[in-house]
Formats: structure tokens, C-alpha cells, sequence
């Protein structure tokens, strides 16, 4: 938590002279910075944090091409990510519009784990680059997102608990399907379903699902959330210290941010 609050910080100070010249009218640039408290991260149905809060920021640069790129990072827990406690983001890609109602976005992210390897022989990173690519018609969006690389470090040396070794799991895709409303008193109705699929590994596959609402007030953005899945428990359940619990067990997200 320590290291990544410094980063954040860091990176906000750097950027601080580029926010500046981001705001000049005639400029085709623009530069943005994010900060959020959450009850827990979760990504893509799974807790990446033991059911813990979370600190996350990030910083996003644009162009009026629609080129873009930016970065992300939160705090994760060692459960999970061994050797780690931090997932730090980096992506860049293209968004255009057809026209007012359809809109597209494609590009890369790499998940990035500072000093995450596994515990087996020989380790494995959890380090995963994918590829995505996403169409948006007024209020509904699909998005699929396809790995380059392992799967999150899953391979034949490093199987998930409860998996067979079949491979490597490279190729895994996510696809998500997403729809947002805005309610009376200017609050915004948020529906997710998605689907991932793991490479060699069908014990991981799963769909999750998520509904939210936001509110933003004074400047800052509410939220609360519910997420779940029906991941098989195995593969999805983990000890810290002397408690176990499946992470990929349905929660409730309270959560606070800013853009500036």
C-alpha cells in the first residue's frame, strides 16, 4: 500500500505541468488523473484483494486523433498474486465514432505484478498482455479481450488449484456485454455480464455478472455495486493467513473517486 500510494502521488506531481497545458482551448490534448477508495477490487467477478479495501489511481493522456494511453494501479494481495501486492496497468490504443450513436475502441493493456512470481519450480509471472477490442451503440457496449500470453501466469508448471496441468493458457478470451441508464436524480444505472474462458483450462471458465448505481456529488463519485459468479469454488478459493474464503463469492462494493 505504501509503495503504490508513492506512485500515485508521484505520478501526480509529474504530470501536474502537462495538466496545465492540457487545459488550453486550442490544445488536441488532454491529460487526466483518477483517484478511488474501494471495499474491495474486483476484477472481472474475482476479488483480487481478499474481500479488502483497495487504493487505486491512474493517469490517462488522449489525443484528438483518438490515439490514447494511460495507466492504472491498485493494491492486490499476496493470496492470490505470490510475491506481490501491487498490479500496476499500462495501455494504449484508438477510439473513434462512426457517428453520434456507434462508437468503437480497440488496443493493448498489460497487467503488470512488481516482483510477482509463483512459489512452484520453475516460478511463473502472472504478468498478461491482451489485446481487446470494443463496440459501443448508445447506451450498450461489447468488449473482447484476448490474451497474448499465459493467462495470469496459469500454465502447465503453475496450474490453479484444483486444475489438471493441460498447457499453456494463452489465447483465453473475455467477452462482456455492458449497459448503462441514467435514473432519475442524475443516477447512473450500471448492468455487466461476462463470460471468461481459459485456455486448457475449463475448470477456471466462468460467468460473472454486476449491477451498480453511481451518483456523482460535490465532485466526487459514488458508487455501490453487486458482483458475483458461478465460478467453480476450487480453483477460486485461497488462504491468507489463517482464513480461507472463495473469492469469486458474490459482494457488495462501496466506492469513492475523483477525476480531475
Amino acid at each position: 500500500m505504501k509503495g503504490l500510494t508513492t506512485t500515485l502521488v508521484t505520478g501526480m506531481l509529474v504530470i501536474s505541468p502537462m495538466l496545465a497545458l492540457a487545459d488550453e482551448p486550442t490544445s488536441p490534448h488532454s491529460v487526466t488523473g483518477n483517484l478511488a477508495l474501494t471495499s474491495n477490487y474486483v476484477f472481472r467477478g474475482i476479488s483480487q484483494t481478499f474481500d479488502d479495501p483497495a487504493i487505486q489511481g491512474g493517469i490517462d493522456y488522449a489525443h484528438a486523433s483518438g490515439f490514447y494511453l494511460g495507466t492504472w494501479a491498485s493494491n492486490v494481495t499476496s493470496a492470490s498474486y505470490s510475491n506481490a501486492s501491487m498490479e500496476w496497468d499500462f495501455y494504449a490504443g484508438y477510439s473513434g465514432k462512426v457517428n453520434d450513436d456507434f462508437s468503437y475502441n480497440v488496443g493493448l493493456l498489460e497487467y503488470y505484478y512488481p516482483g510477482g512470481k509463483s512459489n512452484t519450480t520453475p516460478s511463473e509471472k502472472y504478468n498478461t498482455l491482451e489485446a481487446y477490442a470494443g463496440v459501443t451503440y448508445k447506451f450498450f457496449n461489447v468488449k473482447y479481450s484476448h490474451t497474448l500470453t499465459d493467462y495470469f501466469g496459469v500454465n502447465q508448471n503453475n496450474p490453479a488449484t484444483g486444475a489438471t496441468a493441460n498447457g499453456d493458457s494463452k489465447g483465453s478470451g473475455y467477452l462482456e456485454a455492458n449497459a448503462t441508464f441514467e435514473l432519475p436524480q442524475s443516477i447512473i444505472l450500471g448492468l455487466h455480464v461476462g463470460h471468461q474462458r481459459v485456455e486448457s483450462y475449463g475448470v477456471l471458465d466462468y460467468t460473472d455478472y454486476k449491477l451498480g448505481l453511481s451518483k456523482e456529488f460535490s465532485g466526487f463519485n459514488f458508487g455501490l455495486a453487486y458482483t458475483n459468479t458461478n465460478a467453480k469454488s476450487g480453483p477460486y478459493t485461497i488462504t491468507k493467513g489463517t482464513a480461507t474464503e472463495d473469492i469469486s463469492d458474490g459482494s457488495f462494493i462501496l466506492s469513492v473517486g475523483k477525476t480531475f
